[in-house]
């Protein structure tokens, strides 16, 4: 009986790192601070394609290039690596673009990782420029405006929350690719949003980063911190 308990704690051990994350993280450090990104499985073109990005250094060493407080960072752009003072940037990446990937479900609360793109009729993604929302949270007032004015839709109600408590930057919905989110280290974007930028809204110092993705154990171990403070709300809530 000891050695089939045994046998059995030693296969769910093995099974436990076997087992492959649910989703791909990566983390982008600055010397602002360092954020990790959840990629969504609903968007795998744009998340393939960041990870084959990233995989071959092509982040690294590039500029947070475009920065405007209450509404996002942008970097991405190889041209950024060798660009001098004051030069305007936001053209360069590959030569091939990624088809839109819109879903109801994911939209632009603050901290998403969403695709950059040129003003094209396909709404066709940027290979490589990506944005992170900083945001700002709205009014009932402004969300009914907004749909009024400029959006052809009804912002979901539970989206509605999020917009009037979290914040984000909802007339960008359904129009640029939102394909993952920050999970931890939000305070990262919060700090470069408010940097001192030219008449490009590029920031007068430059900021690099460097991407990495995590390891699988890593990864596991960070999906089970994940779980363990949502089962913990649950419980709060419950209480």
């Amino acid at each position: 009986m000891k050695k089939l308990l045994l046998f059995i704690c030693i296969f769910s051990v093995l099974s436990t790192f076997a087992a492959k994350p649910k989703n791909q993280y990566i983390r982008i450090k600055t010397e602002f601070g360092e954020c990790i990104v959840k990629l969504y499985n609903e968007t795998p073109l744009h998340r393939d394609n960041f990870l084959k990005l990233t995989k071959e250094g092509y982040y690294n060493g590039t500029l947070f290039h475009r920065v405007i407080k209450d509404f996002m960072i942008q970097g991405g752009d190889p041209d950024s690596k060798t660009a001098k003072p004051d030069s305007l940037l936001g053209e360069g990446g590959p030569k091939y673009t990624i088809p839109a990937e819109f879903r109801d479900s994911l939209f632009h609360k603050k901290g998403v990782l969403a695709a950059a793109r040129d003003n094209n009729p396909e709404k066709a993604s940027s290979g490589s420029q990506f944005y992170l929302v900083q945001g700002k949270v709205f009014t009932e007032e402004q969300l009914n405006s907004l749909e009024e004015k400029r959006l052809k839709f009804k912002i979901p109600e539970w989206q509605r929350q999020v917009y009037k408590t979290i914040g984000g930057t909802p007339h960008l919905d359904r129009n640029y690719t939102v394909y993952g989110e920050i999970i931890s280290g939000l305070d990262m974007v919060d700090k470069i949003a408010v940097l001192t930028t030219d008449k490009n809204n590029r920031p007068k110092s430059d900021v690099k980063m460097d991407i990495t993705i995590l390891k699988r154990r890593e990864a596991k171990k960070l999906e089970k911190q994940l779980l363990n403070a949502s089962l913990k709300d649950k419980i709060i809530m419950k209480s």
